[in-house]
């Protein structure tokens, strides 16, 4: 004898600001866009080390490390169990990548809108930059040419 379940659809989840993410597409998703952080690693509650550095790389590979040395962190989703959302009384979202009694939370020190506007800032420098130098150039070999001519 079979049962006939109605075929029903869970919608997605609707996380805001708060709440518990185990998909690990989603946990890179959001870490990708953190630029610098503050960092604070605990075991059950107890600070093992923290500081500041800017989220260089977030992977999903089940054979590579979470590494945080030298101001960078690269982030493996496969290192945690979940990633917990907190929201701040100052209404800033903190990321707690949560693995046992280990918890790595990450306090955005930046937005990505900031970090977006950063680097377009700094590749509109260096165009101006290169196009000092294109015009730099295009004058010496200019004169070279006329210096060629008397």
């Amino acid at each position: 004898m079979s049962h006939h379940l109605p075929e029903t659809k869970i919608p997605a989840p609707c996380i805001i600001n708060t709440g518990v993410i185990v998909s690990k597409l989603d946990m890179r998703r959001l870490l990708t866009d953190l630029g610098r952080v503050r960092y604070i690693y605990t075991f059950d509650g107890n600070v093992q080390s923290e500081g500041e550095g800017d989220v260089m790389e977030v992977f999903a590979n089940p054979q590579r490390s979470t590494l945080v040395a030298n101001h960078t962190l690269y982030l493996n989703v496969c290192s945690f169990d979940y990633l917990e959302l907190q929201q701040t009384p100052e209404n800033e979202t903190n990321f707690d990548l949560v693995q046992e009694g280990w918890r790595l939370r990450l306090i955005p020190l930046s937005t990505p809108l900031q970090e977006r506007r950063d680097r377009n800032i700094n590749v509109t420098a260096i165009e101006a930059m290169m196009e000092q130098v294109l015009s730099a150039r295009w004058d010496a070999e200019f004169d070279d040419d006329s210096s060629d001519m008397f």
